[in-house]
Parts: structure tokens; sequence; C-alpha cells
């Protein structure tokens, strides 16, 4: 009998990290906004990540789990569907993401991506700025989400 071929050994594998899309969606109440000129009330932040330890779902002061490498889409839904609602600008530290706009193909629907850049020991704030019917200046919140990094670091209390 010839000898069998001898399997070479498997070597432990690298535990690559996948890519990770984060979708950030904001829920906006535009008439309620626009009448009370107050957006804090009327936004509703929610993200795909609440098995990994994302909290503050429904608030404006989403916290967001994430780590290096992951991508984020951020995109926003209007309560009223007849209402005009467009996330226009996402004000970030650089060195940790860079968000650009983009739309989808064949469509005027905006969204946002970015690649966090590097992983998070504390939480890092983050401003959201959108527009609403046909006012013309951006309606900022004064709450603001986070990105958070990975849970059980034990850097932050929530």
């Amino acid at each position: 009998m010839p000898p069998r071929n001898r399997q070479p050994e498997r070597q432990p594998a690298q535990a690559a990290k996948p890519v990770r899309p984060v979708t950030i969606t904001a829920v906006v109440d535009p008439v309620a906004a626009l009448a009370s000129e107050n957006l804090d009330e009327n936004l509703y932040l929610y993200d795909t990540n609440r098995s990994s330890g994302s909290t503050g779902f429904g608030t404006p002061e989403l916290h967001s789990r994430v780590r290096k490498g992951d991508t984020l889409l951020w995109n926003v839904i209007p309560l009223e569907c007849e209402t005009y609602v467009s996330l226009v600008d996402i004000e970030i530290d650089p060195k940790v993401a860079e968000p650009t706009q983009k739309v989808y193909p064949g469509t005027d629907i905006v969204f946002w991506t970015a690649e966090v850049k590097q992983d998070l020991t504390e939480p890092l704030p983050y401003r959201l700025s959108f527009l609403l019917g046909t006012v013309t200046t951006p309606f900022t919140p004064k709450a603001r989400p986070a990105l958070a990094g990975p849970a059980g670091d034990g850097k932050e209390a929530r």
C-alpha cells in the first residue's frame, strides 16, 4: 500500500476582523421639529449594532459601539413622508472617521459613509445637521450621538 500523503499541519487561523457595516438611522419628525423649532425632541437614532453594546436607542444621544475597520453608514427616514428631510453634514474628528456624502444610484436619496480609522477608548461625540421642509438653515440638535469603543472596556458608564 502506498504511503499516505501527509496533510500539512494546520496553522492556527489568524482571526481576521471582518468588516462590519454599522448602519445609523436618524428617524426625524419634521413637522413637529419645524413647528417647535426643536430637533432634539423630534430626532430618534438607531443603529444595527445593539448586539455589540450600542446604547441610547430612540434618543438623539445614541452611543454606537464600533471598532477600527467598521464601515459606518448614516441615513435618514422622515416620519412624515411628504415633508423633506436630508442629512446635510456630519462633524466628527477626522482622525477617527471622514464621512462622505453619497447618493443611491438612480435616485436622489442621500446617505453618508465612513470607515472607522482607529479603536476608541473613550466615547467620541459627533454632530449631525439636517435640512427640514423648505427651511434653508440646517437644524442641528444640541444632544450629540457618539461613537464608542468595544463594550467591556470599563471606560464608560451608561
